[in-house]
């Protein structure tokens, strides 16, 4: 049984990744930013601060002890706003939540995974890598970023049958979704969706299970978008 840990798994897309790993028969870890915080039935939990470098690097401790054969980089966050309106403190804890913690916990887990000749990393993108709009300039810049790195790992490590790959999701159904764009939001963003939905957030994860599987044996430094079709249109 292999060892996945899926970050900011808590809720949302990042639970539900979680919840197909385990009916995956994987053994999850997710983390949370509360201390006495609780991922889905049979998950293991993790606190970090994914702003804090120090539980950053704690965490990845704990990913070489535990031999994680499956990391899935999922916890990030959103800021709406100008070139002109970020502030230095927000622009860059963005870009360490969304950047320099994945980073540093691919760094921890590499070297298990090439010593076990297996390993599947995925980050976590957004439709925001490969398009973008006013106001998300720093954020569309952060899973550029992650796309980057998802690149040039993915050539360091081919050769031990570790692959790295990206899975950049369209607009999901989530709370958080749902509280911050109010009904004529999600109206106004489903009629940009050329299939009329937004996603669900287990259809994404059905995406993750595979790309972090034995069945992808070949796939590895991309960045795959699922969206509806949103960025075709």
């Amino acid at each position: 049984m292999k060892t996945a840990l899926v970050t900011g798994g808590t809720r949302a897309i990042g639970a539900a990744i979680a919840e197909a790993l385990l009916e995956a028969e994987h053994q999850v870890i997710v983390t949370g930013t509360s201390p006495d915080g609780k991922g889905p039935k049979g998950c293991s939990y993790l606190p970090c601060d994914f702003s804090n470098l120090s539980e950053v690097h704690a965490l990845g401790e704990e990913i070489a002890e535990r031999e994680i054969s499956v990391l899935v980089n999922n916890a990030g966050v959103r800021n709406v706003a100008t070139v002109e309106e970020f502030d230095p403190e927000g622009f860059l804890h963005l870009q360490q939540v969304n950047v320099t913690a994945p980073f540093f916990l691919c760094q921890a887990a590499i070297p298990g995974m090439r010593q076990r000749r297996f390993g599947r990393i995925l980050n976590l993108t957004s439709v925001f890598s490969v398009v973008s709009k006013p106001g998300r300039s720093a954020y569309s810049m952060s899973k550029l970023g992650l796309v980057g790195l998802t690149r040039a790992l993915a050539l360091e490590v081919a050769a031990d049958n570790v692959l790295v790959n990206c899975l950049g999701p369209g607009f999901v159904e989530t709370e958080a979704t749902l509280q911050t764009l109010g009904e004529a939001g999600v109206a106004e963003m489903v009629a940009q969706v050329p299939m009329g939905r937004l996603a669900q957030p287990e259809e994404i994860a059905k995406y993750a299970v595979f790309l972090t599987s034995e069945s992808n044996s070949y796939m590895t430094g991309q960045n795959i978008i699922v969206d509806g079709g949103f960025t075709c249109a």
